[in-house]
């Protein structure tokens, strides 16, 4: 590392927000509202569309092994995977079939969400560790802005003729290619060679940390609550059997704009409260906030109880991006990080796969309002399980040892 890779880092990673920000939008509510209103997509088109982040999130091991064997600069790797993103987008523009939408939905985002754990490299490697915080949370403040900003565009397009939904996919396609030209300009090195392991060697730790164990399967049951429901925000106001018929700018309204405001506000103090709260009393209280959010969302018919829920899901939602990027320093020794993210990436993309597959096929046979509560009652068990932790205080790392002297 060097001053001059830091500033070029700093650099392309504030321009790539820009983009980062669009292409938010369309994994959080564009694709998934064409399929609704566009397409009048089945469960199981919905359910993929829905997963296709989290899809990433899974191969993620197997895409950090695959630029490791190449021998690629970390960054290049992303670059080349964004570039996949943007033809996945093109061809889905031009050819305007439901198969060829969910395809391309699928590998246009994982390959979006694939590339976190290169970047996190990336931000190891390349800025000083008493500013690498605030350089990135500065960066996310620029994603999260465009991404209210657009969404509200987006839906007046979008409001203006659905089929238009095409040009939008285009913009998307542009937004990934000029994230692919940014990538490929910062510096970075290829990992380090890992003879003798293969990609899932660190699941080790998830039998070995009795602690870092508890907090996964506590972050299972909240993850399949929460991912049940958040595509659901836009099935609940888009598909006309739920009786709201709102707009397609009152959707983006209420699925990117409110909330995105609302994690722009509270990501400051949420990136403060990590550093001096307790970690298993911060999990919980963001935890109550899902969900609040939830059933303040889902069981309301009116405007105003539906902006409350999108308020409190953006609150608790910027606290979820501090959390779930950085909590793994809070347990695992300094050199095995990186292991104890890969753990963490990779359940978060299996249940990100699996909880919308059932969200929406369950949707079909009970009322979203009782979908609701069901993915309450499931956070709820998820504080149940880290409320026995809280006693061990601010350093999860320092419990963990505790916890495996006592268990001994």
């Amino acid at each position: 590392m060097t001053p001059s890779h830091t500033q070029l880092t700093y650099r392309y990673e504030r321009l790539r927000a820009v983009t980062s920000g669009v292409i938010e939008t369309a994994g959080a509510t564009f694709l998934l509202l064409v399929a609704v209103r566009g397409f009048n997509a089945d469960a199981t088109a919905k359910a993929l569309i829905a997963a296709s982040g989290s899809v990433g999130l899974l191969i993620s091991p197997l895409v950090v092994s695959w630029v490791q064997s190449a021998g690629w600069p970390v960054a290049k790797g992303a670059a080349r995977a964004a570039a996949v993103g943007a033809i996945a987008l093109v061809v889905m523009a031009l050819v305007p079939a439901l198969p060829v939408y969910v395809i391309g939905s699928l590998i246009s985002m994982a390959c979006s969400s694939a590339t976190i754990p290169l970047m996190t490299q990336v931000y190891q490697e390349n800025y000083p560790d008493q500013e690498r915080g605030s350089l990135f949370s500065r960066t996310m403040i620029i994603r999260i802005g465009v991404a209210a900003l657009f969404s509200e565009l987006g839906g007046r397009v979008l409001s203006a003729h659905i089929e238009y939904y095409r040009w939008l996919l285009i913009v998307f396609a542009g937004a990934f290619a000029f994230s692919s030209w940014c990538l490929a300009r910062i510096p970075s090195r290829p990992l380090a060679s890992a003879v003798g392991s293969h990609p899932f060697s660190a699941m080790r730790y998830a039998k070995t940390d009795r602690l870092f164990r508890l907090t996964l399967i506590a972050w299972m049951f909240m993850g399949m609550g929460n991912l049940m429901m958040y595509p659901m925000r836009v099935e609940y106001l888009a598909n006309p059997r739920y009786g709201l018929t709102l707009e397609v700018s009152a959707i983006a309204l209420l699925v990117g704009v409110i909330p995105n405001l609302a994690r722009l506000v509270m990501s400051p103090i949420w990136g403060w409260l990590f550093d001096h709260m307790n970690f298993f009393a911060l999990r919980m209280t963001l935890n109550l906030g899902f969900a609040l959010g939830i059933l303040s969302f889902f069981t309301s018919n009116d405007f105003t109880g539906l902006a409350i829920g999108a308020v409190i899901f953006g609150v608790s939602n910027a606290g979820g991006d501090v959390a779930w990027s950085m909590w793994v320093t809070k347990f695992a020794p300094p050199e095995r990080v990186a292991d104890y993210m890969a753990v963490h990436t990779f359940f978060t993309g299996l249940r990100g796969v699996i909880a919308p597959i059932i969200g929406f096929h369950l949707v079909t046979r009970v009322s979203i309002a009782a979908l609701g509560w069901v993915s309450a009652g499931l956070i709820g068990i998820s504080i149940l399980c880290l409320l026995p932790e809280v006693r061990f205080g601010k350093t999860a790392r320092k419990a963990s040892a505790l916890v495996e002297e006592v268990s001994e």
